[in-house]
């Protein structure tokens, strides 16, 4: 169904990405698609290694007059956010994504399509794959678990690279270069609660809110979009001022990098109540149309007649409720010295309130983002509170560095010239509000110059993600102009 595809030009990318599209790869599943690699580096010739994480790395020597310049580390992540719209069946873990075309851009039906990063190893291959691309020594690095959790840069061993240059082929804006990134840190919530039965409540109301545009955590977070889990939130609490219920489940979101979509609760209540909550329902699908109109115009909420079953008390209810109120959401803070950049801001990425033994188990993730270390902290510790507070559990995890721009390198001037000879003007030098690998493998190699750039992708980490298909053409010549202009070693 992707065949297509390889019509395409430049054909030596197209042919490679049509591969990341046929093979599923959501974090965690990135091992199929990476024994195809290892078995097609081998029949063309060059040696891989896979590491104890799952990274793979394949190795490639200079073409004929370039024994002597540098080692180039070209750098991507072979797994994909896994997002769907409400009403597609796909199934990342088994199923091919159905890729199409609409107005110059390629599209994924009903799914992310995985262009993040799936067009950056396409890139590479089809440099490992070249007989006719000029370059000195080249180490294709492939991590694992970008879209989770960062891990494959984090346990890249040290070492085991050699270059001194490296470029990642993972952002989304043509005519751009990123030099910096943003930190970041996830901050896990557990908690468990007595589950009840108030036999006055003899009825049930499922609410669902879907049709939000959603986006990635970093790159869209400064967009002002609508977040179902803090709309649920202020609902919830609109709800808890006039209705008396108990509150039995919660789901909403289902990445912590990943604004959410939709999100749904279920309560239990009295039916005399019952039309006075379904109404306040639609009153707030109204408000949250007017609110997010510019944003998120396609906003519906539901409520669903349903049986009454176990839920939280009171105050533990109140508490939780208040606690999603206060967890903070968006942008904290814009950077004072970088104009246009967010420093700083937190998603509210997933919650869950399920069944559990005797009781209820509450779970949160939210994700914490700036370019400044103490910012990350404060912030962090403020989401931290909200929940410590109602007495459930949080962690601070996978924590990674953010990447300190270095504008005099060498690498970037060299850029620079290139990009203005292939594309006719200089590119636009950037720092960028996302958790891109440089800074993790630039604190193990921190002799190492990196830049980060990339074909036009517009709504990565959902459904409406899309490749500009023009854009990939000028991203392959810059590639090739950079990798043939490499320099000689040092002596």
């Amino acid at each position: 169904m992707n065949d297509w595809l390889e019509q395409l030009e430049p054909k030596e990318i197209w042919q490679h990405f049509r591969l990341m599209c046929d093979v599923p790869r959501p974090s965690f599943h990135e091992k199929k698609l990476r024994d195809i690699l290892v078995s097609w580096s081998d029949s063309i010739g060059l040696r891989s290694h896979v590491d104890n994480v799952g990274n793979l790395c394949i190795f490639k020597d200079a073409t004929f007059g370039m024994e002597l310049c540098e080692t180039t580390v070209l750098q991507g992540h072979l797994d994909m956010v896994a997002q769907k719209a409400v009403d597609s069946s796909h199934d990342f873990t088994l199923d091919q994504l159905e890729t199409y075309e609409e107005s110059g851009w390629v599209r994924a039906k009903g799914t992310t399509l995985g262009a993040d990063n799936g067009i950056g190893v396409a890139a590479i291959l089809a440099v490992l794959a070249s007989k006719d691309i000029p370059h000195g020594p080249i180490e294709a690095v492939f991590t694992v678990e970008e879209e989770t959790s960062l891990r494959g840069a984090a346990q890249l061993a040290q070492g085991v690279l050699k270059g001194k240059r490296l470029l990642n082929l993972d952002s989304e804006d043509r005519g751009d270069v990123y030099i910096g990134c943003a930190g970041g840190v996830d901050i896990n919530v557990a908690g468990k609660f007595t589950a009840l039965r108030n036999d006055q409540f003899n009825t049930g109301i499922k609410i669902e809110i879907a049709g939000l545009t959603g986006g990635h955590s970093g790159l869209d977070i400064h967009k002002g979009r609508a977040n179902a889990n803090i709309l649920l939130a202020r609902l919830l609490l609109e709800l808890s001022e006039h209705v008396q219920f108990g509150l039995s489940a919660l789901s909403g979101g289902s990445l912590r990098n990943a604004i959410a979509r939709d999100a749904s609760a279920v309560i239990s209540l009295a039916q005399s109540d019952e039309d006075l909550a379904m109404d306040l329902i639609g009153k707030h699908e109204q408000l949250f149309i007017e609110e997010f109109r510019e944003t998120d115009s396609k906003i519906s909420i539901k409520g669903e007649r349903i049986l009454p079953s176990e839920h939280l008390d009171q105050d533990s209810q109140s508490d939780l409720i208040r606690a999603l109120i206060l967890a903070p959401d968006g942008v904290h803070r814009m950077s004072p010295s970088l104009t246009g950049v967010t420093e700083t801001s937190c998603n509210f990425g997933v919650i869950k309130l399920t069944p559990e033994g005797s009781g209820l188990a509450f779970s949160a993730c939210l994700l914490v983002r700036s370019l400044v270390d103490s910012q990350m902290n404060y912030l962090a510790r403020v989401a931290a509170s909200a929940f410590e507070l109602v007495g459930c559990d949080v962690m601070l995890e996978n924590g990674y560095p953010g990447w300190k721009p270095n504008s005099d390198q060498a690498l970037l001037k060299q850029f620079n010239q290139i990009h203005q000879d292939v594309m006719g003007f200089l590119p636009n030098v950037k720092v960028i509000h996302a958790g891109l690998e440089c800074g993790i493998i630039g604190a193990k190699y921190p002799e190492m110059e990196m830049i980060s750039f990339g074909p036009n992708i517009r709504g990565a980490h959902s459904p409406s993600e899309r490749l500009e298909i023009a854009s990939v053409k000028d991203f392959w010549l810059l590639l090739k102009a950079l990798l043939k202009a490499t320099p000689k070693q040092a002596v």
